[in-house]
């Protein structure tokens, strides 16, 4: 039987990841779990364990430079690269919340890989373990439902835990590289894979002198993969790089280039060439591989089996539901919130007289359009950027925060700075683009669902911005096309439970343009809250007569205060 040395204990992701590689290859293989990665060497070099695991990168954390160190230090021989996919759970013992939880326990680059996700758990403070299969096993011997563990799902199995949220690192894709070493003095045959060099190298202090190194490389055809550099300990403006080339140190070209590259070096450490045998390919980023041990049970998806399109926004991820806050408003909490003003910014003065007039009626944020996507070329297309900035003028005079539409990739970091909340329109809800642009932000997502859209594809669109790494986003029901006539859209009431049920991402509602008729929409508010809905979004003019865009769907200040009035009278939604 094949031993192999790894960081942790049973339940580690390290641990499951040499018993799934050596299963797949039909071998069998008994595990040792060491305190430290300097022990994983000490295993492998005094025979303890044929085998060592040592992780050299992450997608999320990027190098782990220990495991170059060892490689290099103990003169270890890579053997093979592994590539696992990191699926990151949240463990806690039964009965435990979400809500309840005051500490989270795993691995400092677990930690680290999850940080977004933390950081919306209110009241709960992040604790390094020595692992994650440590953490996995300090949870159930507490006996404290306050307290959870980061860990892969063969943990919760072993350690008799429950899963509380799934897929929480900060990127779907989330993969660590591991070098398995060994200390054989002969070097490994290939086995028919790919293969890889990894080297450490340090340039003088010369101008052009990476460039040089580079530049034999490139001259030789050997691809780059990796490259990062790291000052030497004891010198002044001198770097040692880390480097990964797709090649094997013995063909003829790399052996060539690797010689040049020696030659233009103050230092130069070639650490081995081993098989890429565990490269994620297209299909294999859509699943988490296969394991030799089984898993805990997933969580419940919803009953349409389309979750696996959006595993982030479901509502499994996070059962107690994402509170999204914007400035001092929060919106999926107890509290409906109201969100108005002017379909368009058409002047200072048009702006701040609604802004004041919404703001002392019972609003708590402010709705403006400065870029207008109209059906008509010759329509009010809004006042673009000079929009923008009377927007955000008009939020910091009033206190409120504020809202509005971004409508191409080149807008968003401009519009982020201005701006609250960046809406998502109707017609670019699959602007996938643009989702990912406002996805590389942290401003806050109001997606509106597209004008035929299924709530899955909402949902899949509203993934695009998670998968971003963004968590703040809130979906937006505001009518959909179907035959009807009698309204200028059908606003579909029955989207708010579904989704409520589906996901744990805040749902508003827009009314206004749901119906397109000023004295339907008073009647459709009241029925939002009622359903359910997390607050709504009105649109709100001085004179509606006079409005630029959208007149028929305008409300007066009176009609605004009227509904507000009717919305103190209905109780919030209780699940």
């Amino acid at each position: 039987m094949i031993t192999a040395a790894y960081q942790g204990t049973f339940g580690a992701h390290s641990d499951v990841a040499l018993r799934a590689h050596f299963g797949a290859r039909g071998e069998e293989v008994e595990t040792v779990g060491v305190a430290t990665f300097r022990d994983v060497a000490a295993a492998v070099l005094s025979g303890a364990a044929r085998y060592g695991l040592l992780p050299i990168d992450n997608a999320i954390a990027g190098t782990f430079r220990d495991g170059y160190d060892l490689v290099a230090q103990y003169d270890l021989r890579p053997v093979r690269e592994i590539t696992w996919r990191m699926d990151h759970r949240l463990l806690g013992l039964p009965g435990a919340t979400l809500a309840g939880l005051r500490t989270v326990e795993a691995h400092p680059i677990v930690l680290e890989e999850c940080g977004r996700f933390l950081a919306t758990l209110s009241g709960a403070r992040a604790v390094p373990a020595a692992d994650t299969g440590i953490a996995a096993g300090d949870v159930a011997k507490g006996g404290d439902p306050r307290v959870a563990a980061i860990a892969p799902p063969q943990a919760a199995e072993r350690y008799g835990l429950v899963e509380l949220a799934a897929n929480i690192a900060d990127h779907p894709d989330n993969f660590t590289r591991f070098l398995l070493v060994e200390a054989a003095t002969e070097a490994t045959p290939a086995e028919g894979f790919p293969r890889r060099t990894s080297l450490l190298f340090a340039t003088r202090h010369e101008p052009g002198s990476l460039a040089k190194c580079l530049a034999a490389l490139a001259d030789a055809g050997v691809n780059l993969s990796k490259l990062e550099s790291r000052p030497r300990p004891g010198t002044s403006w001198e770097y040692t790089f880390y480097a990964d080339l797709d090649c094997d140190a013995a063909a003829p070209g790399a052996k060539v280039a690797l010689d040049a590259v020696r030659a233009l070096c103050a230092e130069f450490r070639l650490l081995g060439s081993y098989d890429v045998a565990g490269e994620p390919d297209a299909a294999r980023r859509k699943a988490a591989p296969s394991t030799a041990v089984s898993a805990a049970p997933a969580p419940a998806a919803p009953a349409n089996g389309q979750a696996k399109n959006y595993p982030k926004a479901s509502r499994p991820t996070r059962p107690v539901g994402t509170r999204v806050r914007v400035r001092d408003v929060e919106i999926g909490g107890d509290t409906f919130v109201v969100i108005a003003g002017p379909c368009s910014v058409e002047s200072r003065e048009q702006l701040m007289a609604t802004a004041v007039a919404v703001r002392e009626r019972g609003a708590v944020m402010l709705r403006g359009g400065a870029f207008k996507p109209r059906t008509s070329p010759y329509a009010f297309q809004g006042l673009g950027w000079e929009g923008v900035d009377l927007l955000a003028e008009a939020g910091r005079a009033t206190g409120m925060p504020t809202v509005s539409e971004v409508m191409s990739v080149d807008q968003v970091e401009r519009m982020a700075r201005s701006v609250d909340v960046l809406q998502i329109g109707a017609r670019n809800m699959q602007n996938f683009d643009l989702l990912k642009a406002v996805g590389k932000t942290l401003t806050p997502v109001l997606l509106k669902r597209g004008l035929s859209a299924s709530l899955d594809e909402l949902l899949a669109a509203a993934e695009y911005v998670l998968a971003e790494g963004n968590p703040h986003v809130i979906l937006c029901e505001r009518g959909i096309r179907t035959f009807e006539t009698a309204t200028r859209n059908t606003l579909d009431l029955s989207a708010v439970p579904v989704l409520r049920e589906r996901s744990h991402l805040p749902i508003l509602v827009d009314p206004s343009h749901g119906v397109g008729v000023r004295r339907w929409i008073r009647p459709l508010a009241r029925a939002a809250k009622a359903v359910g809905a997390h607050g709504i979004l009105l649109e709100v003019h001085p004179n509606p007569a006079e409005a630029k865009s959208d007149a028929d769907q305008a409300l007066t200040f009176d009609d605004f205060a009227v509904i507000m009035q009717d919305l103190a009278s209905i109780p919030a939604f209780d699940d």
